[in-house]
């Protein structure tokens, strides 16, 4: 019998407010330990500069409002916290329903995050506003600095149970694919328009958090038989498939 599969899904700018004073630990707090504290040093020193945190997350308004109070709170330790699977309220997040899954099922969601490194889908996180896009003072860019430790500590974690990836282009840039594949299986999934160009939006996003479910639930092998509204999974080999979206009738 096949292992069941880890997921790899994005984070969603969407997070739902809130949460509890936890101390909970989460699945890669000790192996990202070192590479946290540096993210967390570097946000306290940013955070005494005026007007660092409207520059670094170009917010204005209540949104920013809510970024700084977020920084704030995560540099002192003392920020609300709620699981992964439910801070994050997205389009992905939405179609996935982690709410109907069971608590194993989530521990396989595996998350790469601009604050955490990566986060399993159960693990307590903080409302934040942080990109692999962003660059902050020390760490510098944050998709490379945390590249070789969250590619690590992903290793660590899935051992030789298969991977599915499912990320964009930026989060992909955080993680080392090939070298996890020296160790695994590890599948990429594409989602490509009518025109075979990259799908965006809405629907595409709506497709992968369905197909994200249907994998935690049934299995790397779900791959093979997919098809959600006019969608459909073609597996090109053991390490690339394709959703696409087919015409209208």
């Amino acid at each position: 019998m096949s292992r069941a599969p880890f997921v790899l899904l994005p984070p969603s700018q969407g997070k739902s407010v809130g949460g509890v004073r936890s101390s909970r630990s989460g699945v890669f707090d000790s192996c990202l330990a070192e590479e946290r504290s540096v993210v967390r040093s570097s946000l306290a020193t940013m955070l005494e500069v005026p007007g660092s945190v409207e520059a670094l997350t170009r917010l204005h308004g209540p949104l920013l409002e809510r970024a700084n109070d977020g920084l704030k709170r995560f540099v002192a330790g003392d920020a609300p916290v709620l699981p992964t699977w439910r801070r994050y309220s997205g389009v992905v997040w939405t179609h996935l329903d982690p709410a109907t899954l069971t608590v194993a099922q989530r521990r396989r969601i595996l998350v790469p995050s601009a604050l955490y490194g990566v986060t399993a889908g159960d693990d307590p996180i903080a409302d934040y506003r942080l990109t692999f896009h962003d660059s902050v003072d020390g760490p510098g860019p944050l998709a490379p600095f945390w590249r070789d430790a969250l590619t690590e500590a992903l290793g660590r974690v899935v051992g030789r149970s298969p991977v599915v990836d499912l990320l964009p282009a930026e989060h992909r840039r955080a993680v080392d694919v090939e070298q996890l594949r020296l160790a695994t299986r590890v599948v990429t999934v594409r989602f490509e328009s009518t025109d075979g160009t990259r799908a965006i939006g809405h629907a595409a996003k709506a497709v992968k958090g369905v197909l994200a479910r249907r994998l935690l639930a049934d299995g790397i092998t779900a791959l093979s038989s997919f098809a959600w509204d006019r969608w459909r999974c073609v597996l090109a080999d053991e390490s690339v498939a394709t959703v696409a979206l087919l015409e209208a009738r």
